[in-house]
């Protein structure tokens, strides 16, 4: 009896190994203070932006994916200053993104392969993120994320100020049924191939009622009711090509009118609208300001894909050989035209803003 059971439940099952509780992991690493604060302040200010009460724009900006803390914490220190400066026109959250969705195979990023060597440790994953995000909000800055898993939100959402849902993950019931319970904003991606519907769709579902499994803060399974999520937006991240355009703008304030949806959109300066080159990150934002300054009022944001230094790299089989402030996903654009590039966009949507406001 039991040989023919092994023959049908969890066949390939090498093991399983039990990772502390949501409870147990914030315990130990708190949030409270000045971290807290910038939480609050952030989930305030954003939610402000989606409702039309705050004239300002939402940029997240920081690493394709985190995968050295140490680097992460230098990006944040450099991005802070920046922040504050031109908070009279921006509202700036850094990218903090911890997990990968891979078509085929690949690092599937720092909760689930922290130490880049493919001993997956998600236990250190797990308890290095939040250290991380604890250090990133008590420099002051509100994080950015992508929900990707089901269950890690539990251990690391409450310091989210923003969350993304991915073009791969959009379409995903149970992505939209997590969006619905999710406390920060959430933007949806539009699919792969550029189409709106399915974000469209994804939005109305993550503002209704809806139910899913997860687990509590105790680590116990159970079925969690929603009563839906009233601040989420699409985000344009070009699909078979680019729709940060006029007309793509147009095309998209359009389906959200239609839905009874209010037209909230961000644009990802990167990905399909930058054809992969972050180099034409720099054009596509040039473009957006220039949409803003002609008087748009739907752009509520946009996304760019920043590190320390240009371009990407491959994980080498030495981690020393690693490049110091280099991506190991998608390549980005480095510090300093970073920090140009903010200033200028600042600058050119200024007056638009207060006109918004």
């Amino acid at each position: 009896m039991v040989e023919r059971v092994k023959e049908i439940d969890d066949l390939h099952i090498i093991r399983h190994e039990e990772l502390m509780t949501p409870q147990q992991l914030k315990s130990e690493l708190v949030l409270e203070g000045v971290a807290l604060d910038t939480v609050l302040t952030g989930h305030r200010a954003v939610k402000a932006v989606l409702d039309r009460q705050d004239p300002r724009l939402i940029v997240v900006v920081g690493p394709c994916s985190i995968h050295n803390p140490e680097e992460a914490l230098a990006y944040a220190r450099k991005l802070k200053p920046i922040a504050d400066e031109l908070a009279e026109s921006l509202l700036i959250v850094m990218r903090v993104y911890f997990e990968k969705p891979r078509t085929s195979v690949g690092w599937e990023g720092l909760i689930y392969d922290p130490h880049l060597d493919g001993s997956h440790r998600i236990d250190h994953g797990l308890k290095i993120g939040r250290k991380l995000m604890l250090d990133i909000a008590e420099i002051g800055l509100p994080i950015g994320i992508e929900a990707l898993d089901l269950i890690t939100p539990q251990y690391l959402q409450d310091l989210v100020t923003w969350t993304a849902v991915g073009a791969r993950t959009t379409e995903s019931p149970t992505h939209r049924k997590l969006a619905s319970g999710i406390s920060s904003a959430v933007g949806f991606k539009n699919n792969i191939d550029g189409s709106l519907t399915v974000a469209v769709n994804a939005i109305r579902s993550a503002a209704a009622n809806n139910s899913f499994i997860s687990v509590t803060d105790e680590g116990k399974v159970a079925h969690f009711r929603t009563d839906g999520n009233p601040h989420c937006h699409v985000i344009l991240r070009g699909g078979k090509e680019p729709n940060y355009d006029r007309e793509s703008v147009a095309a998209c304030e359009a389906e959200l009118q239609k839905a009874g949806l209010i037209d909230n959109l961000m644009i990802d300066c990167s990905h399909g609208n930058s054809r992969k080159d972050p180099k034409n990150q720099i054009p596509v934002l040039r473009d957006i300001a220039e949409q803003i300054a002609e008087g748009n009022k739907s752009i509520i944001g946009v996304m760019l894909e920043s590190n320390l230094e240009a371009g990407n790299q491959p994980i080498p089989d030495d981690l020393t050989d690693l490049k110091p402030g280099v991506s190991i996903t998608d390549a980005c654009i480095d510090w300093a035209t970073t920090e140009s590039l903010l200033r200028e966009f600042a600058m050119s949507v200024a007056p638009a803003l207060k006109a918004r406001q």
